[in-house]
């Protein structure tokens, strides 16, 4: 099935409403934030006299008005606004709330802090040094990686260095409050957690969850950064609303929101790798160090992840991971597209590329001899999962073959050979074929569950409430389709409604790329229960003749009631008693089909979805169902590093060939092919969509997208005309995208599988391919080209004249 986007035409229309798009109201205020000028400083004061002065200027709000001034997902360790000492730059001190605007900008000028400077943790390298941590470190080990690498024929050791990335949504941090009769506060919020938000906003206010309600109608991207870190500035609006009684409105400036928020966690990783003559990996320790930022937010979970990725596509039979997550005074770093998952990945892949050019031998000969078997021994991971349904081999060989790989690569050489020798081309072209495995589940177990609540109204129309949010990735499309595929109606029966507290509670997070796997099998299970007691109703109904139904007699009592049973549904097996071709359940012999009901044996006998629903309200059958879905079967060990983490893999591969200019540095990505594994799609075109963005996104963040900080810890990069995000002139000119067939996936709904992060990390093959043309130089025959992440045309200038650069290098711990 192939849909468009549920939103499709109002986007293009400008008729979708974002928070703020919402009309302000009678009384209502403008919220903005005064910013901690230092990374680390004391606050000895804080005077908003001038500003309280200033016209239109209504209150300055501190620490102290909160019941409580602090949260944390995992560890409440970060302030709503800073108190006594602020630990980043930008850090949120006070809040103004103003008449306007422009009065709230003016007022936050106005508010005069007194500060004492005190030593800032601006580097990874600093933070060890100073055994600043934020939890304890964690490991995952098989084998003896120690002594393996000791006795390896080949060994080689390196580090690597990735940079941080900024989310850069279109709509920035967003969100109003709404004070409501007897204490209740009403929040709308551009949040990918609404019950985060709605239990930061209770807690901060000293308000129990019963009085608050977050509503969620869509985001303008979140991309992760949205998934925790829009829970503080609800809270923001929420006080203004809740001290004042009026509504109040916080949308921060792009400026604003860079400064503030945190980005992809950095990290610097360590490895150290044995291999025999062959290329066949023995032996791996990894250390991987990421920067936390000032505060805990999900950067343990992330670093979690890192290390279950770090074998990507690979069995290694001896591997000892550790993670160690380090405290600085930079913003708070947060989940994006991919989690932890990039880091693992872009290290081993480096790996592999390096140990390909020790061995003389091309890295996709390396990727095939050491990837995961269809089965046995060597499909089992580090942590005792085994790489089920694997296709890893199968999108290896395909893709060479459709993409023709050796025929480029011989292409690739003689191009080189000929730019080197003094032709008038003056670049190096590389190419690379990367894989990439991505579990799927949050790696907290109580996470992975969802509920839905469907409503069948009486002309056959559907709304349907779960925790999922639409952020432009097309849940919604998605969900709806589940649901109408289910009764057999046109999508366009089916209305997605807005996310709230009030309807869904304790839900995940939209992240981990399981909003559609979670919510559209808990709402497909509450969609079978209607339709079991529709089903039994439809069996009565065709054996009486249509004047003795309840819509003619139920208003006289002439006729008995029909009364239907219950039926069982498997909460943990949304597969369970459907047909596995069509996805659809049946029961008691009954077909939905094209807006009609009838029996299986008997199709000329039908009556209309909209009867069949409004016999059943006449007698008295619920049209209104709640579902619970849990996915089963995790068995992660978050202490042993052991057990099932994810519930299945999505799996790609993705071709690049680049062209990097060897006078100015600029790289072109001159091709890239991808090749996905996506089981069963609900809606391929969604799901075509998310991969392409995806791999544009990724490109960025392995190309272009560096943040530049001062030697405070000020960011500099903090707008588009000092980051550099992808445009249309960086898409591959020859850019092809395929789904893999694939029948045999069937752990998720109706075997399809996530799309949101795993075609991300295929743009790790733009990276690689870098380092492929690199290596063509003199200077890298027997050694490999060591680029940071991102490759960014100063790094590619730094790798082809190494030598020129030295002097320019900044002191190690000077900045970030």
């Amino acid at each position: 099935m192939n849909e468009p986007h549920t939103s499709a035409r109002t986007h293009v229309t400008g008729e979708s409403e974002f928070v703020d798009d919402r009309p302000a109201t009678r009384g209502e205020l403008f919220v903005e934030l005064v910013l901690s000028a230092h990374a680390h400083a004391r606050i000895k004061a804080i005077d908003p006299s001038k500003a309280l002065r200033h016209p239109g200027v209504a209150a300055v709000f501190t620490a102290g008005d909160f019941h409580s001034n602090l949260w944390g997902t995992i560890f409440k360790d970060q302030p709503l606004l800073a108190e006594q000492v602020t630990a980043y730059h930008g850090e949120p001190v006070a809040l103004v709330a103003a008449e306007s605007r422009e009065a709230a900008r003016a007022g936050r000028s106005l508010v005069e802090i007194d500060y004492e400077p005190l030593p800032a943790l601006l580097s990874i390298a600093a933070a060890r040094t100073a055994n600043s941590f934020i939890a304890p470190a964690r490991e995952i080990a098989r084998g003896d990686a120690k002594v393996a690498f000791l006795a390896a024929p080949r060994r080689l050791e390196g580090r690597i260095v990735i940079r941080g990335a900024d989310h850069f949504y279109l709509e920035n941090q967003a969100s109003i409050a709404y004070p409501r009769e007897d204490g209740q506060i009403e929040v709308h919020s551009s949040s990918q957690h609404p019950t985060e938000t709605q239990h930061v906003v209770a807690h901060a206010l000293g308000l129990s969850y019963k009085d608050v309600v977050c509503i969620v109608k869509r985001l303008g991207g979140g991309f992760g950064g949205k998934e925790s870190q829009a829970a503080p500035f609800a809270a923001y609006a929420a006080l203004v609303a809740s001290k004042l009684g009026r509504p109040a409105r916080v949308i921060l400036s792009k400026d604003d929101d860079m400064v503030i928020t945190g980005k992809r966690n950095p990290f610097e990783n360590l490895y150290k790798v044995g291999f025999d003559h062959e290329g066949r990996l023995l032996s791996l320790e990894v250390e991987l160090y990421s920067d936390g930022g000032a505060y805990a937010d999900l950067s343990t979970s992330i670093m979690e992840r890192a290390m279950l990725h770090c074998d990507n596509a690979y069995f290694i039979p001896n591997v000892r991971i550790r993670g160690q997550v380090c405290r600085t005074n930079f913003h708070p770093h947060t989940a994006f597209r991919g989690f932890g998952g990039p880091k693992g990945v872009a290290t081993i892949e480096r790996i592999i590329e390096e140990v390909a050019h020790a061995v003389g031998r091309d890295p996709l000969e390396i990727r095939k001899l050491n990837c995961y078997a269809p089965e046995g021994p060597r499909a089992v991971t580090p942590y005792g999962q085994t790489v089920r349904n694997n296709c890893l081999p199968k999108l290896l060989d395909r893709l060479a073959r459709d993409s023709d790989y050796a025929a480029r690569r011989a292409r690739i050489r003689r191009h080189n050979e000929e730019s080197l020798s003094g032709s008038d081309s003056r670049t190096l072209r590389g190419l690379s074929l990367v894989p990439v495995k991505f579990g799927i589940s949050f790696t907290t177990r109580f996470l992975n569950q969802a509920n839905a609540l469907v409503l069948v109204h009486r002309d056959g129309s559907i709304q349907v409430s779960t925790g999922a949010t639409e952020m432009g990735q097309g849940v919604n499309a998605k969900l709806a389709r589940l649901v109408a595929r289910e009764l057999g109606l046109p999508r366009d029966h089916v209305r997605i409604m807005p996310t709230a507290t009030d309807k869904n509670a304790n839900t995940s997070p939209t992240a981990a790329s399981s909003g559609a796997d979670l919510n559209g099998a808990a709402a497909v299970l509450a969609t079978r229960k209607i339709k079991a007691r529709l089903s039994e109703l439809a069996v009565s109904l065709l054996e009486i003749p249509e004047s003795r139904w309840a819509r003619h007699t139920a208003g006289l009592g002439t006729e008995p009631e029909i009364q239907v049973g219950p039926v069982a549904i498997n909460e943990e097996d949304p597969n369970f008693g459907a047909d596995w071709e069509t996805g659809v359940a049946s029961y008691h012999g009954m077909r939905f089909e094209n807006g009609s009901v009838f029996a299986a044996n008997s199709p000329k006998r039908h009556l209309s979805f909209a009867a069949l629903v409004n016999e059943a309200y006449h007698h008295r059958i619920s049209l209104s169902e709640h579902a619970h879905y849990r996915i089963p079967g995790l068995s992660f060990n978050k202490l042993t590093g052991q057990g099932d983490a994810f519930l299945y893999y999505t799996q790609g591969a993705a071709l690049s060939e680049v062209s990097v200019n060897l006078d100015t540095g600029e790289l072109k990505v001159l091709c890239a092919r991808i090749l996905m594994d996506l089981g069963r799609p609900v809606n391929s075109g969604i799901d075509l969509g998310q991969v392409t963005g995806a791999f544009i996104q990724g490109m960025g963040w392995v190309t272009t997208e560096k943040l530049h900080y001062n030697a405070r810890g000020a960011l500099l990069s903090h707008a588009p005309s000092t980051y550099k995000i992808p445009s249309i002139q960086d898409t591959p000119r020859d850019f092809q995208v395929e789904l893999l067939p694939n029948n045999d996936s069937r752990a998720s709904l109706n075997g399809m599988k996530a799309v949101g992060e795993p075609p991300l990390l295929l743009a790790l093959s733009v990276w690689t391919a870098a380092h492929d043309a690199l290596k063509s130089l003199e200077a890298y025959r027997r050694t490999y080209p060591r680029l940071e992440l991102p490759a960014t045309q100063e790094e590619l200038l730094r790798g082809i004249f190494p030598e020129k650069f030295r002097h320019w290098e900044i002191r190690p711990g000077a900045g970030k």
